[in-house]
């Protein structure tokens, strides 16, 4: 646990000694770890300094998804840090589930406890699940630096012995990294999505957190699919039991806008408009790009390509626009000559359906000047091409 090796060091991190210890270390600055080492080995044991060291580096670490009220007063595994939900999608999940009518959750697979932290804090009370018995003792620990205790009650069990009849729903967050990485076979989760899905079906609701890549054909057809970004970066997918069979839908935090899926055919190609138009990754995702297209009056620039284009600027939060001001077919010779006619020092280079990377086109045209552009390397109509332009006025976009 970043230098906790068992309950013992973990219980002497909790101890008064070792509080003093993470309070000192909150601002620490990692690049002077030895030396911030050695001073404090002087008067503490080298275990429990190893230990706060440790925890301090994963505080650090995990303030990107739980901010820094909550991160330093939480505890983690370097497995919960990567593999904690962040704690809007966790609050949006919770305040889902609360609206439904849920009042007690059955979290399998629980970790360090964010996701029942955030069903707490939405009013719900949890059982929380782990296996493993480091991992359930920092659970618990949140639970209670976070003052929610009386509605959290940490178990170390195997999630396949729990008895979830008495819940209002389940929720299950199955591990998907092994000791190679991530695993991407929903099958290869622990536990895997087939055993996830019977467990669902027993309660009255259910939510699955799943990868976003899940394969649409691997969707149950009594789930409804929710994919979900923050920011604009897809965070996860979600299986919901009990709410819309079949349906699909994308939701982008931290707005709340969601869109649902209505079956649409995909949109035609058409010539590249003044305006291009690039979907959520939660849209593309949750293939909905055809309500994106439908909704801007546009189309795609090619048949494998998730841009849409119009001839109008039509503000949408499921989308970014950009106005184009110029469509060329690749050729970096030209793009360079451009860029330098136009002044272009501030370069932004995006891509999709092109092999190219954008920093090898950086380190080539070397952008010099007082004016900025965006280069979209992709293909239109099947060919190789590139569209240059900004991001257009007036379209929140993201």
């Amino acid at each position: 646990m970043g230098g906790v090796t068992d309950l013992a060091s973990f219980a002497a991190l909790l101890a008064p000694e070792g509080q003093a210890l993470l309070d000192a270390l909150r601002d620490y600055d990692p690049a002077r770890e030895l030396a911030v080492a050695s001073r404090l080995r002087r008067d503490h044991p080298a275990e429990l300094v190893s230990a706060a060291l440790g925890q301090a580096r994963l505080r650090q670490r995990a303030v990107a998804k739980f901010g820094a009220e909550d991160a330093y007063r939480m505890y983690f595994t370097p497995n919960g840090v990567e593999q904690s939900t962040r704690a809007t999608v966790g609050a949006y999940r919770a305040e889902r589930l609360k609206r439904l009518g849920v009042r007690s959750v059955a979290d399998l697979c629980s970790g360090i406890g964010g996701d029942a932290l955030a069903l707490a804090r939405a009013g719900i009370s949890v059982l929380a699940v782990d296996r493993d018995p480091l991992t359930a003792a920092a659970a618990r620990a949140n639970a209670e630096a976070l003052g929610l205790a009386d509605l959290i009650e940490v178990r170390c069990a195997d999630v396949t012995d729990i008895d979830t009849s008495p819940y209002d729903a389940v929720f299950i967050d199955p591990a998907r990294r092994g000791g190679r990485g991530r695993i991407f076979d929903p099958e290869g989760y622990s536990p895997p999505l087939s055993w996830a899905v019977e467990a669902a079906r027993k309660a009255p609701h259910a939510a699955l957190k799943i990868a976003p890549g899940i394969p649409h054909e691997a969707v149950p057809g009594e789930a409804e699919a929710e994919w979900i970004s923050d920011g604009g970066d897809v965070k996860e997918a979600v299986l919901w039991f009990g709410t819309e069979p079949g349906a699909r839908r994308a939701t982008l935090l931290p707005g709340g806008a969601t869109l649902t899926g209505r079956g649409l055919p995909d949109p035609a190609v058409r010539p590249v408009g003044r305006y291009l138009y690039e979907p959520d990754g939660a849209v593309i995702r949750a293939h909905l790009v055809a309500e994106v297209a439908e909704q801007l009056g546009g189309g795609l620039i090619d048949e494998t390509i998730a841009y849409v284009t119009a001839d109008a600027l039509t503000p949408t939060p499921y989308a970014t626009a950009y106005e184009i001001t110029d469509e060329l077919p690749f050729n970096l010779k030209k793009l360079k000559a451009l860029l330098r006619e136009r002044e272009v020092g501030v370069l932004t280079v995006k891509k999709r359906g092109s092999a190219v990377e954008p920093e090898e086109i950086r380190r080539k045209v070397k952008p010099k000047g007082p004016h900025a552009a965006t280069v979209l390397l992709t293909r239109v109509a099947g060919a190789p091409t590139m569209l240059i332009g900004s991001p257009a006025g007036g379209a929140p976009g993201r």
